[in-house]
Formats: C-alpha cells, structure tokens, sequence
C-alpha cells in the first residue's frame, strides 16, 4: 500500500505535512516524492485538492534552474491538443509506461552490472591462464633445445 502524505496548502503559500506535524518547503515535498511517497495536497480554505498545481510548481521550479524535465517537443504538443486528449494520455498510459521503463531500466543495470561482475572473474581466470603459460613456457625452454645436439 502507497504511503500517501496529507499536505494542507495555506493562503500564504505555505505547506503544512500532517504526518510530521510541521511546516513544509516545496523542496521538501519533492523529496518526500524522491523517497517514494505520495502527497495529497488540500488547500485548507476549501478542501480543494490541488496536489496537480504542486507538482506543477515542483516541475516548474526544475525547469527555472535549467533541469529541463520534459522536452520542448512535448511541451507544444500539450498547448497544440490542449488539456481533453492528453490527460487521457497521461492518466491512460504514460504513468504505466514510465512504471514499465524504470523496471525495464533496473533489469538491465542489474544484467550489465552482473555480466562486468563476471568479467572481473574472466580477467582473473585470464590472469591466472598467462601465469600458467608462463610455467609452461619456462618447461619447455629447458627442452627446446633437446632434439638439436645430434
């Protein structure tokens, strides 16, 4: 089960963490989302759930300091087919996809760090080999000349 914080938003922009019983920064919203929790934002005037505006704000401020978070391409695509065809976009099928990427993206980083894992082993077992062939080598100087004093 999903962890979600209740956040109470205030007319003066500040944000109040039920859970801990404190007043918030967006930053600190923002790694709460890092740490894998989920946040309901309720505006306190109201009961409005603004948890979107939020996470907008969060976005926005990345994107003020230069953290491009979605391409400029995406972004004209939400202004050219505006909000109806694109939030069924997002709320559909992006979040699955997003989900589906970052387990593909670990399976992989596990498979290349497993395969490097055992390139260390194949270096060694190499390492090992021309030690070996070392021996070898040094075997079979002392016979190289043995055929020759005919």
């Amino acid at each position: 089960m999903e962890n979600i914080i209740l956040i109470k938003k205030y007319p003066n922009r500040r944000l109040y963490d039920t859970q801990a019983s404190s007043y918030i920064t967006i930053h600190d919203v923002a790694e709460l989302i890092k740490e894998g929790n989920r946040v309901e934002v309720r505006d306190v005037t109201n009961d409005e759930d603004v948890t979107a505006l939020v996470l907008t704000q969060i976005i926005m401020n990345k994107a003020k300091n230069n953290q491009e978070v979605l391409p400029v391409s995406l972004l004209h695509l939400a202004i050219q087919f505006g909000e109806n065809e694109l939030h069924e976009f997002f709320d559909k099928y992006l979040e699955k996809t997003m989900e589906n990427y970052l387990v593909y993206r670990k399976a992989t980083d596990k498979q290349v760090s497993s395969y490097l894992d055992m390139g260390m082993d194949f270096s060694s077992l190499a390492e090992k080999t021309l030690n070996d062939l070392k021996s070898m080598n040094i075997f079979a100087e002392t016979f190289k000349h043995y055929g020759d004093k005919k």
